[in-house]
């Protein structure tokens, strides 16, 4: 009997066709679509698809991605044994990671999507779509928390980046590496990570707003101060290397911690923020007694996809919000 997979598209670059001969591609292909176009699906398991939505991946939104998090959990009790997620590449380190913070499951949840859309020679949708579900299908992929699935290599949600606009190479997992990879329909997983603590419960029930902003030379904080008077719920800093500032800048986050929780990432994205090498004003010493949060290994965006989903939930105190990201940050 083969393994019921399920497959839920959200459209993205992997489902997009031409709109016209003067305008570019939209996402326009189901999830049927998708499958339909790799008969090799059919050897591997059996497919349910579903197509929630059809958007680009910087359309989607964290109460989509909560919907699809509660589509997963109800389809696994219905007797699914993978869920393979497809949309646009732009956004899936961030959707990957929310979806890795919500569900607690031993499934493997698996996203992919393509960065050569259908109507160019060398598409790489339908590859990486028999990939992923290849190792929804894998009993090694049980238990990983959502794992990515690109170019043939499997990469764990919390470690996972796009570092190119269009080659199909684009996701690395610094400084870990994929967990593993598919070679010959195969699939070979090497590194097992731990799995961090879920996020529950939440509700999405309150407007919830986190602001990034990447400092630079010379920042003088006139952006730090407009997310303050913007009424954001939150803030997440990209300083300068192991977590640095202006002078202007931090006494500006200063004035922002007393308004609303503020997390300090690095703008390397890789590598953990400093806690305690250096003292100068501005430095990571002084950003942190003057309340900043250390996001720990987490860069920019991950930093903000968990800040979001702890002010979501019942744990958003201040020291609740320094634990979860010293969890978080150094797993």
């Amino acid at each position: 009997m083969k393994t019921l997979v399920d497959v839920i598209s959200l459209g993205g670059t992997i489902a997009m066709k031409g709109k016209s001969v003067t305008s570019g591609v939209v996402p326009t292909l189901t999830a049927d679509d998708l499958v339909e176009a790799v008969p090799q699906l059919s050897e591997v398991a059996t497919i349910r698809t579903h197509s929630p939505c059809n958007v680009p991946s910087a359309h989607l939104t964290f109460e989509d991605i909560d919907a699809v998090a509660a589509e997963i959990k109800r389809l696994v009790a219905d007797g699914s044994a993978g869920v393979v997620i497809t949309q646009g590449t732009d956004t899936i380190e961030e959707t990957a990671y929310t979806l890795d913070l919500l569900l607690d499951l031993e499934v493997p949840v698996v996203v992919t999507g393509a960065m050569r859309n259908p109507t160019r020679p060398g598409s790489d949708g339908p590859a990486n779509l028999l990939s992923a579900v290849q190792v929804a299908c894998h009993s090694g992929a049980r238990s990983l928390g959502t794992l990515v699935v690109f170019n043939d290599e499997i990469h764990a949600a919390r470690f996972v980046r796009k570092t190119h606009t269009s080659s199909p190479a684009t996701f690395r997992s610094d400084p870990v590496g994929p967990i593993g990879w598919i070679a010959e329909d195969q699939v070979r997983i090497m590194l097992k990570p731990d799995r961090h603590p879920v996020i529950e419960p939440i509700s999405l029930d309150k407007p919830t707003r986190v602001a990034i902003i990447k400092l630079g030379l010379g920042d003088d904080g006139t952006l730090i101060d407009a997310a303050v008077s913007a009424d954001f719920n939150g803030l997440v800093i990209e300083g300068l290397g192991g977590g640095h500032t202006s002078i202007s800048a931090a006494d500006a986050l200063e004035r922002a911690c007393k308004k609303m929780p503020v997390v300090l990432a690095s703008r390397t994205g890789t590598g953990e923020v400093l806690t305690s090498t250096y003292g100068f004003t501005g430095s990571e010493i002084d950003l942190l007694a003057r309340g900043l949060i250390p996001a720990g290994r987490l860069d920019g965006c991950r930093a903000r996809v968990l800040l979001t989903m702890l002010l979501y939930s019942q744990n958003s105190s201040i020291e609740c919000l320094r634990n979860e990201f010293l969890v978080h940050g150094t797993r």
